[in-house]
């Protein structure tokens, strides 16, 4: 008799957090943050919000395993122009960090979310 091997498929965190109509409402939430910040608030007052959460959107299913594809390059140009600084960077990943642990991420997926949105720093810092 032969033993089976049996696996089994963890779900993405993107499935693990509702899909894309759970994520789009925290990207919402986290934008409506980000606006009342003084230190990063100023780079999004001329910005088409709708079109920037849908970007965002794409971006974070593509950190969380979700269908969505976001490349590196799309984020470097994206950003290139803004002259973004590391404390720039730091207070986004605060307000991420609060907005997804309100959200309800545990502390094992925040830690991997944050890792894998700090491992782009070096491409939107310049």
């Amino acid at each position: 008799m032969t033993a089976q091997i049996r696996t089994f498929q963890t779900p993405s965190l993107f499935a693990k957090y509702g899909g894309l109509g759970a994520l789009r409402a925290v990207i919402f939430d986290f934008y409506d943050r980000v606006l009342e910040s003084d230190v990063v608030g100023h780079f999004f007052e001329d910005v088409d919000l709708a079109k920037l959460v849908d970007h965002q959107t794409k971006f974070f299913a593509s950190v969380l395993g979700g269908p969505a594809k976001f490349a590196d390059q799309r984020l470097a140009y994206a950003h290139a122009h803004l002259h973004v600084t590391h404390a720039h960077f730091d207070e986004i990943a605060v307000i991420l960090r609060d907005t997804l642990t309100d959200a309800g991420f545990t502390p094992e997926d925040l830690k991997l979310t944050l890792a894998a949105v700090e491992a782009r720093r070096s491409i939107i810092v310049k």
